[in-house]
């Protein structure tokens, strides 16, 4: 269990920390995308510091199991609601896909930590 605990934090992390930077730093594509979402730029900030401070759980959870558990709870509420905003907005199957496969992979996370220990 160990070893898919490492594959998903490390998986999750590679996900989310471009996606942090790109709305922390206000990416032009990244601002469309949250604007066409029905996001404001606030918000968004506030979601990339979110994403990271749940990467950084997640990394520490390596090594503190419960901060990674609740971590990863944490980016699995995140997740689901970018589900929710993409459903709102009307987005292609294809594209809800995307953070709805890694919400399921960070709720995998939080159900092996749990398994572990």
């Amino acid at each position: 269990m160990t070893v898919a605990i490492i594959v998903l934090t490390v998986l999750l992390a590679i996900i989310l920390v471009p996606l942090a930077v790109q709305k922390l730093t206000g990416n032009a594509q990244m601002r469309q995308r949250m604007s066409h979402l029905g996001v404001s730029a606030g918000l968004t900030r506030v979601i990339g510091l979110l994403e990271l401070a749940g990467v950084a759980g997640l990394l520490l959870g390596l090594k503190f199991w419960q901060l990674g558990l609740v971590a990863a709870v944490g980016v699995t509420v995140l997740l689901i609601a970018a589900v929710a905003y993409h459903l709102r907005a009307k987005d292609d199957g294809k594209v809800i896909m995307v953070p709805l496969f890694f919400a399921f992979a960070a709720a995998a996370l939080a159900f092996l930590h749990l398994l572990a220990h």
